[in-house]
């Protein structure tokens, strides 16, 4: 069986700005009706890569495909308006003199009574029937969003291109309008290419996540994939807090405080880093200054003192400073736990939820 065609394909994308090299060699493809998420830090090329994509900025080499036809090289290119793709940006980029139905049906093309027809019917999609009469200023933030959405998807784009479109609404609001707008835009079979710099944000919506980093895409993959085999140490931490502890390694075991760690095809005298999330370290008491016994799966406890403890809502976070020194390490427990500082605890490490690098 033949692979679908991309509804959104580029090929090695290359942007640069005054010789400094801001999009690296850029490959990604989105399917219909699928959402792909560009995830990284401010200034690693995200949103530079959805401007070409759009036709609002000339890559300096690589290419831009649509349903498997070329729309845009470094020579052939077909205008922003004839690529029937949608954009949203993080400040709604509604006309302010215009009302609101006059902004929904901005740029649509039929008579006077189609347009209607359609500003009516998306109105009412995204539950504002009966504002075509407002003007934006008259709207809330996550009422202006929606008919920004409602604009967007006006002219039936096949591509929806978004640059942080919800990050000017507060957190409640944020979940609510993010989950209504991946509804209306999978019902449409619309393929989606979202920036964002907010990893759960991109866990929450995305089938794809690509993680980029200086101007490059470090890895790509479903979100469990991305979150639970992480390319480096930089996308474990971009995720979540980290603790790492350094070792070197002997016959393919990193030796550390925490006992051994399995370092398969690492050679012998290779610093390492082991590095585990702070949910994946297990707390045990002091037991007249011994701790647990050493496992296969927890490895070696280590004893440490609680030096702040906080409740978080959902978790408690806890930070310990330890014997062998160093930055304090966090732990995470479900619900209430807020130990008195001092207090010795012994810590360990789960084999099978921590993640192994090579020090360069």
């Amino acid at each position: 069986m033949q692979d679908p065609i991309p509804r959104l394909e580029t090929r090695n994308l290359v942007r640069r700005y005054d010789g400094r090299l801001v999009v690296d060699d850029v490959s990604l493809s989105v399917l219909p009706g699928q959402v792909t998420c560009l995830l990284g830090p401010s200034g690693c090329g995200k949103s530079t890569t959805l401007r070409m994509i759009a036709g609002v900025e000339m890559q300096d080499a690589g290419e831009i495909w649509v349903d498997g036809k070329l729309v845009c090289d470094t020579v052939y290119r077909v205008p922003p308006e004839r690529r029937h793709i949608g954009l949203m940006f993080q400040d709604f980029a509604l006309f302010p003199h215009l009302r609101v139905g006059e902004n929904v049906a901005f740029g649509l093309g039929g008579t006077a009574d189609e347009k209607a027809a359609r500003v009516g019917e998306l109105l009412e999609r995204v539950g504002l029937s009966g504002y075509d009469r407002n003007f934006p200023h008259e709207l809330s933030g996550g009422e202006q969003q929606r008919v920004a959405l409602a604009r967007a998807l006006a002219p039936r784009p096949s591509i929806m291109l978004m640059d942080e479109p919800f990050s000017g609404l507060d957190n409640r609001l944020r979940d609510g309008i993010r989950d209504q707008t991946l509804d209306i835009l999978r019902e449409q079979d619309t393929a989606v290419l979202l920036v964002t710099h907010e990893p759960e944000e991109a866990m929450r919506m995305a089938d794809t996540i690509a993680l980029m980093r200086d101007g490059r895409i470090v890895q790509q993959g479903a979100p469990y994939n991305i979150y639970n085999a992480p390319a480096d140490r930089a996308a474990v931490s971009f995720f979540s807090d980290v603790n790492v502890v350094r070792g070197t390694v002997h016959g393919a075991l990193a030796e550390t405080p925490f006992g051994q760690f399995l370092a398969p095809g690492v050679p012998n005298g290779q610093a390492v880093e082991i590095v585990v999330r702070p949910q994946h370290v297990k707390l045990d008491f002091d037991r007249a200054g011994k701790g647990p016994v050493p496992t296969i799966s927890d490895g070696t406890a280590v004893r440490g003192e609680v030096r702040r403890a906080r409740f978080m809502g959902g978790e408690s976070l806890v930070e310990f400073e330890m014997e062998f020194g160093g930055p304090r390490f966090k732990v995470t427990v479900p619900a209430v736990f807020l130990p008195k500082n001092g207090t010795p605890m012994w810590l360990t490490i789960r084999r099978d939820k921590c993640f192994i690098f090579p020090v360069h």
